[in-house]
């Protein structure tokens, strides 16, 4: 009898366990530090180009220690809080309509798509105008660069829904709203979640963006002052923090959805 043959961690689709997982991962990282701490010590680049490590968690520290890295960590956080629960909400509503009726396809998913096309980055100058320079204007921005990518991917999530659900919902007499709360939502609950933390990583980028551009807070706004004072340390510092925060949040989750949605791994 042939013996079985061992799978290599490294082999398509292979299993691993969670501990091993986080293992491979705290190593990606510390070997992404360890080759920058090697080009800074061996001077092919100049600190103020690009500071050690260990120069820029000092720098956070001191931003931290005088409460300026807190403040800053919050007013965007709050700002891409409300901006992205705009979007999303009014993202589903219209992404559960056309994602369930042909006329409303045919009338908001082509504009949809035109709109989606054209760049964020262009919409900043006129939302300045639009709102000043407010959080209103952060949220907009935010809701720009979410909400049509966003409502066509919900789309996409109901559209998923096996029609025989629907077609068992009609069967027992429900009605359009019914259908849609009791079965066609529940069904796609999984990918709309999967689309929800997806897409909070482009929040993430709008509101730097915005801060970039017209803000007197937030980590894009620190960026930008540390750019222009040549202070690079804190700069990559911020970029560092922004990357922390999108990981935890997006870390959190898929925690979230594994927990709710654990039918889903059994499939």
């Amino acid at each position: 009898m042939a013996k079985p043959r061992k799978i290599s961690i490294l082999s398509m689709q292979a299993e691993i366990s969670p501990a091993t997982y986080a293992i491979i991962s705290l190593c990606s990282f510390v070997l992404f530090f360890a080759i920058w701490t090697l080009i800074v010590q061996s001077g092919l680049i100049r600190a103020i180009f690009l500071p050690s490590p260990g120069a820029v968690v000092s720098r956070l520290m001191i931003l931290a220690s005088d409460g300026t890295l807190l403040s800053d960590v919050a007013a965007s956080v709050y700002r891409i809080g409300v901006g992205f629960i705009l979007a999303s909400v009014s993202a589903l509503a219209v992404g559960v309509l056309i994602g369930n009726y042909k006329f409303w396809d045919a009338a908001i998913e082509p504009f949809l798509d035109f709109v989606r096309y054209m760049p964020v980055v262009a919409f900043v100058p006129l939302t300045i105008l639009w709102t000043g320079t407010t959080d209103t204007q952060k949220f907009l921005v935010i809701w720009i660069g979410t909400f049509f990518q966003q409502a066509l991917m919900f789309m996409d999530n109901i559209k998923r829904v096996p029609p025989d659900f629907i077609g068992f919902g009609r069967t027992v007499g429900l009605s359009d709203r019914k259908i849609v709360t009791r079965i066609i939502l529940p069904s796609a609950a999984p990918q709309i979640w999967d689309t929800l933390r997806v897409s909070l990583g482009w929040a993430w980028t709008w509101v730097v963006l915005a801060e970039l551009v017209a803000a007197n807070s937030g980590l894009g706004y620190r960026i930008t002052v540390a750019q222009r004072y040549f202070q690079t340390d804190t700069a990559i510092g911020y970029i560092v923090v922004l990357g922390i925060l999108g990981l935890l949040s997006d870390q959190i989750m898929k925690f979230a959805g594994k927990r709710m949605f654990r039918y889903e791994a059994k499939h």
